[in-house]
């Protein structure tokens, strides 16, 4: 056996290769052969003509000839930690004939687990060739898959992680390096410091995959960061070991810059709408089963909304801000979600008071509805445009008047003379048309008429030519012609035909339409001035009726003063005194009503029994000359109201239709739920569900010049004494404070009609405070301690007067700072707080709501005799004790929130 070389390993060659019977090499791994066995010597190595001493120290390549594929084995059993076998052919290297040889390279390994030597191994025989050309195949076969996967792919052996495959996609990620062979840490020195080789160590070690989408790397030579979707599958031996690792994965750079992109996409066009002056909005449509837009919810709205339409309803309904919008916005909109044809359309809404220049567009899924919608405020265009309008309209009168000094007859004439064909041709026409219109004579003979009238008077303009081309004269028609600046002019025709042609004569009556308008104006002024004639009859109506009032208790109080007087006298003053304060209470409470400034506690109920109740009082109320039917719907029918309110309305129209039929008649009271509510004395209608009350009589009727005052406050047709006027105003204030309306309709001799039309809500949809009186409540206090919050001197100190002889402990606060200190962080042992609701700073709602978070068991207690935001909003979830109060009521209220927070 040859001696091994200096740096050759530390083997037992001896034991290791003369015991073996198949020939055999010990190679570095660079090709040089280290030492040769027996069989190698007397066999192949004798066979070859030369002494295996001599191939010592040589790269077997260059001495056994097989250069390239031999070097190439070598060098993959050296890279890939795995026997390599070659086929060589029965032509050896002087061109003489022999055996067919296979051989293969077998990698050993040291102690550190590196390739420190290859065992060549000589195989002769044509199955040994098969059995390598087989196993080269499914290796080709590996690597054709590998190449043609869409991702990049890598396999790596051993703890070291050596590359042993790559395909030409991970070449194209990493870049063109020496990987095989090479551990991950030589290919990508980079990675040092980004995670990569302590994940392969983890997954090496513990035989658990990883994955993740999206992993940020940044390679040499590049300034970002590549992301990568990436997979770490360890792989294992015959005995479940961990050998290697398959690394496999998608380079998704491309698809994370598109989305970050895109999201700043977004971000870009979520600033622009913020920034932008054109108010855009996105709508969410709703349509009722014939495909009908009904109502649309603002989804979505920049600033520049609330700036062009001054209102802030970003998330609201129409039908909660504006249920009297206009029809043609539903329309338009339902068109644009149904059709998904953008519109472009100048229109005005009432509700804002503004005109608007609007696009409309559908976005989205259709099945959503939703309808984006740019818009700008013109209101003041319009009003420009106008001015311009009226400003043309002096010129062109001027212009008409020259040409009428210059023109005596036919010329001077200022009125518009014409023939026409029945196909709508003008054959012949004067001066004063150009003088009118701006047309020259040639551009008004060669067109159709219909080219020059206004698209809304186009249908009423067809019917009239119709109708006389069936000979009918049309006398005083009017339509409006366009002038050749675009703006329209008012024409009056007067127009026969005759002998197959159609002569008109036609006036400009634009000045006197204007004039009607002007008149409107007049009257509306007038209407003003009837306004100021009613507050001045509204003031001498109060002033009369409490001066008949307070002249009751000033005498009352004069006889009580006498110490004579007998107490039957004296308790019949006392209930004088008590009547007359209720029926001044009762008066104030209607003028309120009217106003819609009287305090409401509404509460969802069933309208259809109330009317059923109330009709049992009616019956009462009316006298039995008078026969009361009763037409109500079996299902319920809910509205939110003020109970009592409502119940004094059905009587007051009652009392109004008895009074109307002079005692004797019929009166039907009748319910329709789901109602819409038409326009009324010009305000405009809805479309949504109303609970319309109607009560009809059989008296004379109303006449017609008298619907328009008969709600008037002190109106009345009575005689002096049958009553104060002030009924059909209280139904009035009721109808629209309740967010709804009262309508009369009437023929003479044929009785009246009164609707009172109230808003449907669901059932439930909220209640009112309980401030029905408990018969199990006495008004006589406990001693319970009651803090008085009032501004007023003498009612403060009547007020706690009253309580202190109920038998109440009073302490008494003029205002609601002074309260909330006194009540300090626990409520200082106080079992109630009876405030009054106007007070200077911080009012007495304001007080409540504080307590309400800061001791929400300590009840409140609210008084008021006239309060704006009550009449706003009810008495917002509060006790509420209308003044003027006895003390009876105020023991009762007051004893029942003590006896409630002691139950709590």
């Amino acid at each position: 056996m040859a001696r091994p070389m200096s740096d050759a390993p530390d083997l037992d060659y001896r034991s290791l290769f003369d015991a073996s019977p198949a020939p055999c090499l010990v190679l570095d791994p660079r090709g040089r052969v280290l030492a040769a066995n027996r069989a190698y010597r007397d066999g192949i190595g004798r066979g070859a003509g030369r002494s295996p001493d001599d191939l010592v120290g040589r790269l077997l390549p260059d001495a056994a000839g097989e250069g390239a594929p031999m070097q190439a084995s070598i060098a993959r059993a050296v890279a890939t930690g795995r026997p390599d076998t070659i086929a060589l052919g029965p032509e050896g290297r002087d061109g003489a004939a022999r055996e067919s040889w296979s051989v293969t390279h077998i990698p050993v390994r040291d102690a550190s687990g590196a390739v420190a030597a290859v065992l060549h191994h000589p195989v002769a025989g044509a199955l040994e060739q098969e059995a390598h050309a087989l196993e080269q195949e499914a290796h080709q076969r590996r690597e054709q898959i590998f190449q043609q996967m869409p991702g990049f792919v890598a396999v790596l052996r051993g703890p070291t992680h050596v590359f042993e495959y790559v395909n030409d996609a991970y070449v194209t990620i990493a870049g063109a390096r020496d990987f095989l062979g090479r551990t991950v840490r030589e290919a990508f020195p980079e990675l040092a410091d980004q995670g990569f080789y302590e994940l392969l160590d983890t997954v090496y070690g513990t035989g658990r995959p990883f994955a993740a989408r999206a992993m940020p790397i940044l390679l040499a030579g590049e300034e970002d960061e590549r992301a990568i979707d990436l997979l770490y599958q360890p792989l294992r031996d015959g005995a479940g070991a961990v050998t290697g690792i398959f690394v496999g994965g998608y380079d998704v750079t491309e698809q994370v810059r598109s989305r970050a992109a895109l999201r700043d996409s977004e971000e870009r066009y979520r600033t622009l709408l913020e920034s932008i002056d054109v108010g855009f909005c996105i709508l969410e449509m709703k349509f009722d089963g014939e495909g009908r837009a009904v109502d649309y919810r603002i989804a979505e709205a920049n600033p520049a909304f609330a700036r062009q339409t001054g209102a802030d309803v970003a998330g609201l309904w129409v039908s909660e801000f504006a249920p009297d919008l206009e029809r043609h916005w539903f329309d338009s909109y339902g068109g644009v979600a149904l059709t998904g044809e953008p519109v472009h359309f100048e229109n005005q809404a009432d509700v804002f008071g503004r005109w608007f220049d609007v696009r409309a567009l559908r976005i989205g899924d259709p099945a959503l509805a939703r309808v984006a919608v740019f818009f700008s405020d013109i209101s003041e265009r319009k009003r420009m445009e106008e001015a311009l309008r009226v400003l043309n309209a002096s010129l062109e009168a001027q212009v008409a008047e020259r040409t009428a000094e210059r023109d005596q007859i036919w010329r001077a004439s200022t009125d518009l003379f014409c023939v026409a064909t029945p196909e709508g041709y003008l054959v012949s026409l004067n001066p004063a048309w150009t003088a009118l219109l701006g047309w020259g004579e040639g551009e008004l003979l060669g067109r159709p008429f219909l080219d020059f009238v206004h698209p809304d008077d186009v249908p009423a303009t067809m019917a009239a030519a119709e109708a006389l081309a069936r000979g009918e004269p049309q006398p005083n028609f009017e339509n409006r012609y366009r002038h050749r600046d675009g703006t329209h002019r008012w024409l009056s025709w007067n127009a026969v035909p005759r002998d197959g042609r159609i002569y008109a004569t036609v006036r400009d009556v634009t000045a006197v339409r204007a004039q009607a308008a002007a008149l409107a104006q007049a009257e509306e002024a007038l209407r003003q001035s009837q306004k100021m004639e009613a507050v001045g009859q509204l003031t001498g109506g109060v002033a009369h009726d409490f001066n008949n009032l307070l002249t009751i208790i000033r005498s009352s109080v004069d006889f009580l003063r006498r110490p004579e007087l007998p107490e039957a006298r004296k308790r019949r003053y006392l209930d004088a005194v008590s009547d007359t304060v209720d029926r001044a209470a009762k008066l104030t409470g209607q003028l309120l009503a009217f106003a819609r400034r009287q305090a409401l506690s509404p509460a969802v109920f069933d309208v259809g029994e109330k009317v059923r109740g109330v009709a049992d009082m009616i019956d009462t109320v009316t006298g039995a000359r008078v026969r009361v039917a009763v037409t109500v719907p079996d299902h319920p029918c809910f509205v939110r109201a003020d109970v009592s309110q409502f119940e004094t309305a059905l009587i007051n129209m009652a009392v109004n239709a008895r009074d109307a039929m002079e005692g004797e008649g019929t009166l039907t009271l009748t319910l329709a739920c789901g109602a819409a509510m038409p326009p009324i004395r010009g305000h405009a209608g809805s479309q949504n569900a109303f609970a319309a009350i109607s009560l009809a009589d059989t008296g004379p009727g109303v006449p017609a010049d008298l619907i328009g005052r008969i709600f008037e406050p002190f109106f009345t047709t009575k005689e002096v004494g049958r009553g104060t006027g002030l009924g059909l105003s209280q139904v009035f204030g009721f109808a629209k404070q309740s967010g709804g309306d009262v309508d009369v309709t009437s023929r003479p001799g044929a009785g009246a009609t009164f609707t009172l039309y109230l808003p449907e809500a669901p059932e439930g949809a909220g209640h009112g405070p309980e401030t029905g009186a408990d018969p199990s409540v006495s008004p006589i206090g406990s001693g319970e301690s009651v803090l008085v919050v009032e501004d007023n001197i003498e009612v403060g100190r009547f007020c706690t007067q009253i309580l202190h002889d109920l038998g109440y402990r009073t302490t008494w606060a003029t205002n609601a700072e002074d309260a909330l200190e006194r009540l300090g962080p626990d409520g200082a042992g106080f079992d109630v707080v009876f405030s009054d609701v106007v007070m200077p700073g911080m009012g007495g709602i304001a007080l409540a709501r504080e307590l309400r978070r800061r001791l929400p068991h300590l009840p409140v207690v609210l008084a008021s005799g006239y309060s704006h935001v009550l009449a706003q909003d009810d008495a917002h979830g509060f006790e509420l004790l209308h003044k003027p109060y006895s003390a009876d009521q105020l023991g009762l209220i007051l004893r029942r929130a003590a006896r409630l927070r002691r139950a709590g």
